[in-house]
């Protein structure tokens, strides 16, 4: 007699829709992503060969980087073929992709008609459209990206945000389900550490003293960012320790000269360290591992932190302000302090590299953060909502 075999659930594929290297963009966050989900489902990422024009971009031209590791799994299929002057390949993209589930990475204006022609195309083959909302509402205040966002999320089925304030936000603005939304933390970054670069190494390429105390602000400049404030406060701070410095790296997008006139009045321009230039990915381990501490000062945020991820991947103590998902970043509550509080922030930054035994518990605290936004974990609440949609094993 002929046995009965059991029916094999054949393994669905996700297209996903983002940046990839050696694309800036969101490029860190859709690698580690990516590769992640793949350990579980086929995933097809269509990405761009070119994401939109330099002078849409505040920061200048967006140039390629071209020191992102390679990207390589078996169950990963990128395509660069996207490209934001060409609509035939959204069309192509939205109408050919063969896929049953299409998860788009939504977090810039520049690329909105990109990204609706690619969802109806999924929408109208009847195929279940999740979103992840990097940015709920825009950093630097835009109604056109809140109405075109609006409009965009008319065809999502299910949204992923970074933060609890993120999705109060998706239920106010955009008068989204709560049901639909799920909170999903950032994952770390990973692949920026580098086993070949020690501290020591670190800081003598950076013409750092071994025995200085180092204080990193890391990532683009914009007005969000809190660096007024942590001059202000860096300035209290090498009134209690003076072999204390302040490194500030990261592309400006916007004018430095306020920021310059500030450290030339309090007499900081010797202890203040500028790199005011992109930081390509190879070069990211270098301020890190230089650093002892990280700050996170910002004024206003609503999500969480690409730099935090990366604080936490090099197990990095940080002081940050309570906003947004910020405070999810550090298990330490002396860590946190209120926005745009100089004298609150400087008051940390003295108590924590005063105490080397406090510093060494929030190295050991970002551990536990670490497992707490793994990518394992991450992947695990994804492929339900993906399976929730599908109603299907995953």
């Amino acid at each position: 007699m002929k046995q009965c075999r059991p029916e094999q659930t054949k393994e669905p594929v996700i297209a996903m829709l983002g940046s990839l290297p050696p694309l800036r963009a969101l490029s860190s966050y859709c690698l580690e992503f990516s590769l992640a989900m793949a350990n579980h489902t086929r995933v097809r990422f269509l990405s761009f060969q070119k994401l939109y024009p330099g002078f849409l971009y505040p920061g200048g031209m967006l140039k390629d980087d071209h020191t992102y590791p390679g990207i390589s799994h078996k169950r990963l299929r990128v395509r660069r073929f996207l490209t934001w002057h060409n609509p035939l390949t959204w069309l192509i993209e939205g109408f050919c992709t063969k896929a049953d589930l299409l998860h788009a990475q939504w977090w810039s204006l520049p690329l909105f008609m990109v990204y609706a022609v690619i969802c109806m195309g999924f929408r109208l083959r009847n195929k279940p459209i999740v979103f992840t909302v990097h940015n709920v509402l825009p950093h630097e205040k835009s109604r056109l990206f809140t109405f075109v966002s609006g409009l965009l999320f008319l065809l999502g089925d299910h949204f992923i945000v970074h933060s609890i304030k993120n999705k109060q936000q998706m239920i106010r603005q955009y008068g989204i389900s709560p049901r639909k939304i799920t909170i999903i933390p950032h994952g770390p970054l990973d692949f920026h550490v580098s086993p070949n670069r020690t501290r020591e190494e670190a800081r003598k390429q950076m013409n750092i003293k071994p025995e200085e105390k180092v204080i990193l602000i890391f990532g683009a400049i914009r007005p969000y960012k809190g660096i007024d404030t942590a001059i202000k406060a860096f300035a209290m701070v090498r009134q209690t320790i003076p072999d204390s410095r302040l490194v500030i790296a990261g592309k400006l997008w916007e004018d430095w000269s306020p920021y310059d006139r500030q450290i030339q009045a309090m007499n900081l321009k010797a202890h203040i360290h500028t790199v005011l230039n992109y930081i390509p990915s190879e070069m990211v381990s270098l301020y890190f591992m230089a650093a002892d501490l990280v700050l996170l000062p910002y004024h206003h945020f609503d999500s969480q932190s690409g730099v935090g991820a990366i604080a936490v991947s090099f197990r990095k103590p940080m002081v940050v302000t309570n906003i947004g998902g910020l405070p999810e970043l550090v298990n330490d509550p002396r860590s946190i302090v209120p926005p745009k509080d100089a004298d609150a922030l400087a008051n940390a930054i003295i108590r924590t590299l005063s105490d080397p035994e406090r510093l060494t518990s929030m190295e050991n605290d970002a551990d536990a953060v670490a497992e707490k936004i793994s990518w394992p974990a991450i992947a695990k609440k994804v492929l339900s909502v993906y399976k929730n949609l599908l109603d299907k094993p995953i």
